[in-house]
């Protein structure tokens, strides 16, 4: 039985009827500047080497991961059996939930946050950068999630995965204004003030403290993870912000 790559990211949890995991750059058969393990179609990969990293995550999943295709909104797909077929087109969703033992669900990031989520029977994962968080996607996962699997919010578990950190995410005014923050007087937990080397206004963002608090509000009680910085650990993860064609990781969760 194929199990996680050992430099892979794993929740915490003691969860015996899910399999969970983030993807590092180790473990897959992708060349320089693509090596090792890009799951990313579009990021100019030999599409062999793409099918079989894609492989060789469904493998340690022990389920088909579903790919979905990410466009940094709010929308949420609940997986079915046709979801899985080679002629099914990857729609535009940024979040996905499964009911179905053995259909995973896949969350592409490389700097966006990937959150994945766990209840009594049924997982979920989204897409979070700053443009579907603000949007929603969380609360919306969290929804649709609670619907499907029939429990209340603070029933599931939701495990954080690797980001841009605070300190390498750069951001501007219209950031902090669509999160309803004053720019003038920004909240520190979520934005620092810092100019950049011209002087112009910029801010630090907190993607983690920002994903805590929207799931907090949704009723969760159970967070965890959000401990590492895509951006500053170039040997060990993808980064769009550093190379925007260096590859992707996937968040993916299943159900035993």
């Amino acid at each position: 039985m194929q199990r996680p790559h050992p430099d892979w990211l794993q929740p915490d949890w003691d969860l015996p009827h899910v399999n969970a995991f983030m993807t590092t750059r180790a473990g897959g058969v992708s060349q320089a500047p693509h090596a090792s393990m890009n799951v990313g179609a579009s990021v100019q990969d030999a599409p062999e080497h793409v099918a079989t990293n894609r492989a060789l995550v469904s493998g340690a999943l022990q389920a088909r991961a579903v790919f979905i295709h990410q466009v940094h909104g709010a929308d949420v797909l609940h997986l079915q059996p046709h979801h899985a077929e080679p002629a099914w087109l990857p729609s535009r969703h940024d979040a996905s939930i499964s009911t179905t033992p053995g259909l995973g669900v896949a969350i592409q990031a490389a700097d966006c946050l990937p959150v994945l989520f766990a209840a009594p029977a049924g997982v979920g994962g989204a897409h979070a950068g700053w443009r579907g968080l603000a949007a929603g996607v969380l609360e919306n996962t969290v929804s649709a999630l609670s619907a499907a699997a029939a429990c209340a919010p603070g029933e599931i578990q939701a495990w954080m995965g690797a980001c841009i950190g605070p300190e390498a995410f750069e951001v501007g005014a219209d950031v902090l204004q669509a999160f309803g923050a004053d720019p003038a007087r920004p909240d520190p937990r979520f934005f620092v003030y810092r100019p950049n080397a011209a002087g112009e206004p910029r801010w630090r963002a907190n993607l983690v403290a920002l994903a805590r608090l929207r799931l907090q509000a949704a009723g969760l009680t159970r967070i965890s993870g959000g401990e590492w910085c895509t951006y500053s650990q170039d040997s060990r993860f993808f980064s769009y912000r550093r190379v925007p064609l260096g590859g992707r990781m996937v968040a993916a969760i299943s159900l035993r």
